[in-house]
C-alpha cells in the first residue's frame, strides 16, 4: 500500500518545478509527486520528465489540453486512486504552499477525511500579498460561507489533503466547475457528505516567480456558482423546514490549532 501523493498541476512553471520538487522530497517521507503538465509550451513537461529520470519519486501525467485547475486535479485524483495511495494532496507548482508543513497535515488525516491549510485561521498567514488579493480572498470565503451555510474561515484554499476513502465517496465524475471555484466544490460536497474536515494554519507565500493563473473570468465562475448552489441549497432547506420553525442549518468543520515546533493539539 502506497502512502502520499502529492499532485502538483503545472502550466509554465519550469522556472518553479524543480524547487517545488526538492522541497517536497526533503519535507515528507514516504511521499510521492504527481506533476500533471497541460501542455506548458515553456517546457516544464520535458523538465517534469528529467526530474523523473533523476527521482524515483518523480512521475508525471501530460495532458494535451489545457482545461483548468480542475480537470488537472481530476485526472492527477483518477491516476493516484489508480494505484493505491492513502493520501493524496493539493499542492501549487510555485512555492506559495509550503512543503514543509505536509507532515503535520498528513498527521491530521489519522482522524480526518479532508484537512484544509487555511491562511485565515489564527496562526495562518499571508507574506508579500497585496491588500486587494487579500480582500478578494477573505472575501470569497466570507460570501461563500454565507452562501452556503459552511463554517470554514478558508473556503477557497488550494492546499489540502484527501484521504483516498473521501475521495472516492466524493463522485468526481459529477465535478463540472473548472478554475479556483473547484476547491469550494469539493469542499461543499465533502460537508455535505458528513465527511470530517479540519483547517489548519499555514503560511501562504505569493510566487517570486512566473504569473498568477487567477483572473476576472475564474473570479466570475466562483461568484455565478457559488451563488446558484446557495439558491440550490435554501431551497432544499425550506421545502424540508415548512412548519417546523427552524433556521437553516450551517454545516461545521472542526478546526485544530498547531502550535510551531509542537505535536497536533485541540
Amino acid at each position: 500500500m502506497l502512502e502520499t501523493l502529492v499532485i502538483v498541476p503545472t502550466y509554465n512553471e519550469k522556472e518553479n518545478l524543480e524547487p517545488i520538487v526538492d522541497r517536497i522530497l526533503a519535507a515528507s517521507r514516504h511521499t510521492d509527486i504527481l506533476v500533471v503538465d497541460d501542455n506548458s509550451p515553456d517546457g516544464t513537461g520535458d523538465l517534469a520528465d528529467e526530474l523523473a529520470l533523476r527521482y524515483p519519486e518523480v512521475n508525471v501525467l501530460h495532458r494535451a489540453v489545457k482545461d483548468g485547475l480542475g480537470g488537472a486535479y481530476r485526472a492527477g485524483f483518477a491516476w493516484g486512486l489508480d494505484r493505491g495511495y492513502w493520501a493524496l494532496v493539493e499542492m501549487d507548482a510555485d512555492g506559495s504552499h509550503h512543503p514543509e508543513d505536509l507532515p503535520r497535515m498528513i498527521e491530521l488525516l489519522a482522524e480526518h477525511d479532508l484537512v484544509l491549510g487555511s491562511r485565515w485561521v489564527p496562526g495562518g498567514k499571508v507574506e508579500n500579498w497585496p491588500m486587494r488579493r487579500q480582500l478578494l480572498s477573505k472575501g470569497g470565503s466570507a460570501f461563500t460561507r454565507a452562501a452556503l451555510g459552511i463554517e470554514v474561515r478558508d473556503a477557497t484554499g488550494g492546499y489540502r489533503v484527501f484521504s483516498a476513502d473521501a475521495l472516492r465517496r466524493l463522485e468526481l465524475g459529477g465535478v463540472a466547475s473548472q478554475g479556483y471555484c473547484f476547491q469550494v466544490d469539493l469542499l461543499w460536497r465533502a460537508l455535505e457528505h458528513g465527511l470530517r474536515v479540519v483547517e489548519t494554519p499555514i503560511t501562504f507565500t505569493e510566487r517570486v516567480v512566473g504569473e498568477s493563473k487567477m483572473s476576472g473570468s475564474i473570479v466570475i465562475e466562483s461568484l455565478l456558482r457559488v451563488t446558484a448552489w446557495g439558491f440550490k441549497r435554501r431551497a432544499r432547506a425550506v421545502a424540508g423546514l415548512v412548519g417546523e420553525g427552524r433556521r437553516l442549518p450551517s454545516v461545521r468543520a472542526s478546526y485544530h490549532r498547531v502550535l510551531p515546533n509542537s505535536r497536533m493539539r485541540d
